[in-house]
């Protein structure tokens, strides 16, 4: 786009807290140049780029921001061998209003892992996605989900070390188990992760309330200190991966690790994950997290995988096999009636955005857990994750019914 070029987009505008009922927003370039009501932009005299009001009001959403997706469009990331390739996925979700995304990995042998890292550390010097996400290898047998046993394993900090290099700056989260040994304590893969400026995920866990508070308790007291350190205003919080999924379940005498993460995220501590995809949780679950912590505290994920965008069939994960059946993504298991365990989601977040607003979310709160708090826990926060003046032009127009029309990144339209 011409530097000096203007997009006008007139709407309902959805602020962090608010929404404009009749809003505009206007992008230069590769930035936001203006975002307020139409009767503020005749105030400040341009009129002239308005235009005539709309019949009917579309809704104008930041860029969506992914930070657990493993794929799309009949490509995952896990298994593509080529940057050309991977682009596949990121182009499917960005298409339907993700406009940045981590591309998440899934647990594999160490040369796998160092091979994907290089790879996808391409398409992050590109600029096509933020960063990489490495879900695994240092998870729970128990609560492995869709992950392959063979290739667990304890904590490893030299192994962390590795791959950080392998991805050249550009491993953004690992998620971890607690209770592996390994993981948590000095000189385990926690603290080589915070060494690496990898933000520790906890996930994919079978272990207690205290194992999961005492690794929480160190990553934040390190994420503290990195701050510090840096000179930088407040720290980056840790995550929990996919709340409820992989975990040992809530119970009153055994609360199990989202015990912990619940009173974490309510003092600020963590941000969690939540697919709100319509299969992953019950809407009334999603509902009470939203009310418990707070929007601000909540990061909406989509765990995509190959079959994001594509219809129902056979597909990988990684080395594992997965069925999809009426959109529902599960390892093939021959044995099982309703087929083996669920296998990460074939939703795009602006899906999970929109099922979340129907399980009783407002709009705005939905809106900043799938833009503005992403976009903190990667420290993007000041370029993105919000329609602001000067930041980034990343916004998506959707309908009534949250379904995308046209989508802008850095001010260019992507082709839909």
């Amino acid at each position: 786009m011409p530097e000096n070029s203007m997009v006008v987009l007139r709407g309902r505008v959805v602020l962090p807290e608010a929404m404009i009922d009749d809003g505009v927003v206007m992008a230069r370039g590769d930035r936001l140049a203006f975002v307020g009501s139409a009767a503020q932009a005749r105030d400040a005299g341009l009129e002239a780029q308005l235009g005539q009001a709309p019949s009917s009001y579309d809704y104008v959403l930041p860029g969506l921001v992914d930070i657990h997706n493993h794929g799309g469009g009949g490509v995952g990331f896990p298994d593509a061998t080529s940057a050309g390739e991977a682009l596949r996925g990121v182009l499917e979700h960005r298409r339907h209003g993700t406009t940045t995304m981590l591309a998440s990995l899934v647990t594999a042998d160490p040369e796998t892992l160092r091979a994907r890292m290089e790879m996808l550390a391409d398409l992050a010097d590109a600029g096509e996605i933020a960063g990489i996400h490495a879900e695994g290898p240092f998870l729970s047998y128990e609560r492995r989900g869709a992950h392959n046993p063979a290739h667990l394993r304890d904590g490893d900090a030299q192994l962390v070390h590795e791959l950080a290099k392998a991805a050249r700056g550009h491993l953004a989260t690992m998620t971890v188990a607690p209770e592996v040994p390994g993981v948590a304590g000095p000189g385990g893969a926690a603290t080589a992760l915070i060494e690496a400026g990898v933000i520790p995920s906890l996930g994919h866990t079978d272990g207690t309330t205290e194992a999961a508070e005492a690794l929480i308790s160190q990553v934040t007291a390190g994420l503290r200190l990195a701050a510090n350190v840096a000179g930088t205003v407040g720290h980056r919080e840790m995550t929990a991966t996919h709340l409820f999924n992989g975990m040992r379940p809530l119970h009153h005498r055994a609360p199990g690790p989202v015990a912990a993460c619940f009173a974490a995220a309510a003092r600020g501590d963590l941000v969690v994950e939540l697919i709100g995809d319509g299969v992953h949780l019950d809407p009334a679950t999603v509902r009470t997290v939203f009310g418990t912590v707070g929007a601000d505290q909540v990061a909406l994920v989509t765990d995509a995988m190959a079959a994001a965008g594509m219809a129902d069939g056979s597909y990988d994960l990684g080395p594992m096999p997965v069925s999809v059946r009426d959109g529902v993504a599960r390892i093939a298991d021959p044995d099982a009636p309703d087929g083996g365990p669920i296998a990460g989601g074939t939703a795009h977040l602006i899906d999970v955005l929109r099922h979340t607003v129907a399980a009783g979310v407002p709009l705005p709160d939905a809106v900043r857990s799938a833009s503005a708090v992403p976009a903190r826990v990667l420290g993007l926060n000041r370029e993105l994750g919000a329609l602001a003046r000067g930041l980034r032009a990343d916004v998506v127009v959707a309908d009534e019914q949250l379904r995308p029309r046209r989508v802008l990144r850095g001010g260019v339209d992507v082709p839909r």
